[in-house]
């Protein structure tokens, strides 16, 4: 039997990807897709390159679903999901409500108290890289934001084997697709094109979640500054890691822990030399590289924010949380040029 999934948010940029994903997926129906505004319409009206053609739904039926995709604004996913769960579906969430592990770490973060806190300590934070088995029988799983998704898988094997200090210095830069949707002034073509801005430099919203799972991976508490920068492109997303290597740690060293860090891993690629966003546009791919600079371990993660960032990434994890072949679904290779 196809596992029996529904999309909500739909008409967003992660909600009508992961959409398109599931709808040939071979071993998933998409049952549902929910978007309150275009209520009434098929998802392919409001998104001609779409190939679904369910109509949107005002609100979710849980009735014979097995798994609710959510990709909703911060705040949304938690209001309803202790219902969906209750009703006996795997909730997949996309949107920061159940990545940080404290309350008042969200409290801080998000300017309000969370609306469930009794579900963050359930929440399995689904890097399906890193997660484990937890995965693999988790209710309810958070998925890591785009710029976690890139800096961690960059950073992990260098913390993981000791060679560097617990301290992290990640320099990003993210498409524009990646504040969503809906027109702000930020986002206007004419106030991005031709430059780079870099913005929340006092603290963004992602680094509580880098260090809450680098700390994780490390085994022990990893602090970390964090600065992202926006970029004249539609898709794309570059993280530049910066860790102190220990005195005697040798770039062969780095060279071989990173070889072998994701060795059997379908969707992330060791390479030899600086990848580029592009090699990972429309795919569920990560591509890491790592090198030494006097006392510094440089590592780069590229990913395509919407796809590995977001909703390919929610594909892998519903996969292996129904014990299906992770690259289901998955086998996209890059357009080049």
């Amino acid at each position: 039997m196809p596992v029996r999934v529904a999309v909500v948010g739909a008409t967003g940029y992660i909600g009508s990807t992961c959409a398109a994903i599931l709808d040939r997926h071979p071993a998933v129906e998409l049952v549902q897709v929910v978007a309150r505004s275009e209520a009434g319409r098929p998802l392919q009206a409001v998104y001609p390159p779409s190939p679904v053609t369910l109509p949107l739904r005002e609100r979710l039926d849980p009735d014979g679903l097995d798994a609710v995709v959510a990709a909703l604004p911060h705040g949304v996913a938690a209001l309803a999901a202790r219902s969906w769960l209750d009703a006996g579906l795997v909730v997949l969430d996309c949107s920061a409500d159940f990545r940080l592990r404290d309350p008042a770490a969200y409290r801080h973060w998000y300017g309000r108290d969370h609306p469930d806190p009794g579900l963050l300590g359930e929440a399995v934070y689904g890097l399906p890289e890193l997660a484990g088995p937890e995965l693999r029988t988790a209710r309810l799983v958070a998925l890591p934001g785009c710029f976690p998704t890139a800096a961690i898988l960059a950073a992990a094997p260098a913390l993981r084997a000791g060679l560097t200090l617990p301290e992290a210095l990640v320099d990003a830069k993210s498409a524009v697709s990646g504040a969503g949707r809906s027109p702000t002034a930020g986002t206007h073509f004419a106030e991005v094109d031709g430059g780079v801005q870099a913005y929340a430099v006092t603290g963004h919203r992602h680094l509580p979640e880098i260090e809450q799972e680098l700390t994780r991976v490390a085994g022990l508490e990893v602090g970390a500054a964090f600065v992202p920068h926006l970029v004249p492109a539609v898709r794309g997303l570059l993280a530049t890691v910066y860790l102190r290597l220990h005195r005697g740690a040798s770039a062969a060293q780095v060279a071989a822990v990173y070889a072998d860090a994701y060795r059997g891993e379908p969707f992330v690629r060791w390479s030899e030399r600086p990848p580029s966003t592009k090699w990972a546009s429309g795919t569920n791919r990560c591509f890491v590289h790592a090198t030494v600079q006097g006392p510094w371990l440089v590592a780069l993660g590229a990913i395509d924010n919407l796809w590995k960032g977001a909703a390919s990434q929610a594909v892998q994890a519903l996969n292996l949380r129904f014990g299906l072949d992770p690259t289901l679904g998955l086998e996209q290779t890059a357009l080049w040029p």
